[in-house]
């Protein structure tokens, strides 16, 4: 293979490939959302609303989230909701003071009662009742937006707890609570926890603890960790966990961080030959399709997919602050894998295959360089990059030198106690009486 054969195959010009990229579409709200359940479907709803800069889509989102609040109890996100619609869409999703006023009295009702049952079970001393009340404290508090009560009556069953079984529900519960919050340390001490009593746990649930866990570690940037949690998610998790994460998510999240995170061994062996990843893929092709282009070093290809990712990845509520941080990485990875098998590079030819201008590509290329991540050095005015390698007979000189160094002095040293032994030189400690 000629050089400019090699580097139009290492991610130029790839005018021969037919395979449709996908097109920047705006998002399905009405599909995104099927996807999820409960709270999450609503402030994800809520999320796209806030941050999606599109009118109509916005109104769509609150739409929806103000029909999804009214099926529940949550009447504190119901005025916040109706106070973002801001009378724009109709009577028939202004404040509904009626509703709130009912549900409200419902729930102090429901609220008493509970008190009155939990009070006679602590005075009747039953463990395993003075736990379904503490549980169903968290359960009223969860379903009435009040997560930092929840939490508490969460954790205080685990006093009452008899069984494994007990234990994980206290744990998956404190869980879903805390990634609401958005209190990520308490995930993963959760996640510990409930990963200490092994015998209770079925496929589905070390299936959600993984994705849970993988959320933590996406949460404080461990993306490489994160990558290794969603990617050993088992097929059983399905729909099990659309309170918290769909299957979807799961591919483009473990996609994405093992992109950024993992080198080429680690790309083929852990994502790509993955069985049991490979079904996620096949809910989200373009990321499927992604992640085999970097790893064929289709750049062009690979870069079509990313930016036509990037608008959807930006309105993912546990994604967003995270997209700009991959990407770059992703970018860097795939500049440092291109430019590794060659001598020499033409920037011009490396500029069309990555999108961006050669003084673009210079100045990523300068920094990379300074970072120690690419042996190189810019020719600016040829507009070449010449690859720097170590000289290997030099090395090999400087090895035998300090292997040799090595055998001289041990072979001194064996000399000498040989000696020693020799003439009965040894030491002795002196003892007092």
């Amino acid at each position: 293979m000629e050089a400019d054969d090699e580097i139009y195959a290492n991610g130029g010009d790839d005018t021969g490939r037919t395979r449709p990229i996908v097109s920047g579409e705006q998002l399905d709200i009405e599909a995104y959302a099927g996807l999820y359940s409960g709270r999450t479907k609503i402030t994800r709803l809520i999320f796209i609303a806030v941050h999606c800069g599109n009118p109509s889509m916005e109104k769509e989102a609150l739409r929806m989230a103000y029909d999804e609040i009214k099926k529940g109890e949550n009447t504190q996100l119901f005025r916040e909701v109706v106070q973002k619609i801001d009378d724009r869409l109709g009577p028939n999703y202004g404040m509904d003071n009626a509703w709130c006023e009912t549900v409200d009295r419902r729930a102090e009702q429901r609220k008493e009662k509970l008190e009155n049952e939990l009070n006679a079970y602590r005075t009747n001393l039953i463990k395993e009742s003075i736990r379904m009340g503490y549980n169903d404290f968290g359960d009223f508090y969860y379903a009435h937006g009040a997560l930092g009560d929840a939490f508490k009556s969460y954790i205080r069953t685990r006093d009452y707890c008899t069984t494994s079984k007990h234990i994980i529900h206290m744990c998956m519960s404190a869980i879903l609570v805390s990634i609401e919050m958005g209190q990520f340390s308490h995930v993963s001490s959760y996640v510990s926890k409930a990963e200490q009593t092994p015998e209770a746990l079925d496929p589905t649930t070390i299936a959600k603890l993984k994705c849970a866990s993988g959320l933590a570690h996406l949460d404080m940037t461990k993306y490489k960790l994160a990558a290794r949690k969603f990617l050993e998610v088992g097929p059983e998790l399905g729909n099990s966990y659309n309170e918290v994460i769909a299957p979807q998510d799961v591919a483009t999240y473990g996609g994405l961080c093992a992109l950024a995170s993992f080198d080429r061994t680690e790309l083929k062996s852990k994502v790509i030959d993955n069985l049991n990843f490979r079904n996620f893929l096949e809910l989200v092709p373009e990321v499927r399709e992604l992640i085999n282009d970097f790893y064929s070093s289709r750049y062009a290809s690979c870069l079509d997919y990313l930016t036509n990712l990037k608008a959807n990845l930006l309105l993912d509520v546990h994604l967003h602050d995270h997209v700009e941080k991959l990407y770059d990485q992703i970018r860097n990875k795939a500049l440092i894998q291109y430019t590794h098998p060659f001598v020499s590079v033409d920037l011009n030819m490396m500029a069309n295959a990555f999108k961006t201008t050669v003084a673009g590509l210079e100045k990523e290329l300068a920094t990379l360089i300074t970072d120690n991540q690419i042996q190189a050095r810019i020719d600016s005015h040829n507009k070449i990059l010449y690859a720097r390698h170590a000289d290997q007979r030099n090395a090999t000189f400087q090895r035998v030198l300090q292997t040799g160094s090595e055998f001289d002095r041990d072979v001194r040293a064996m000399l000498l106690r040989a000696n020693l032994v020799k003439h009965e030189h040894s030491a002795r400690t002196n003892r007092k009486l």
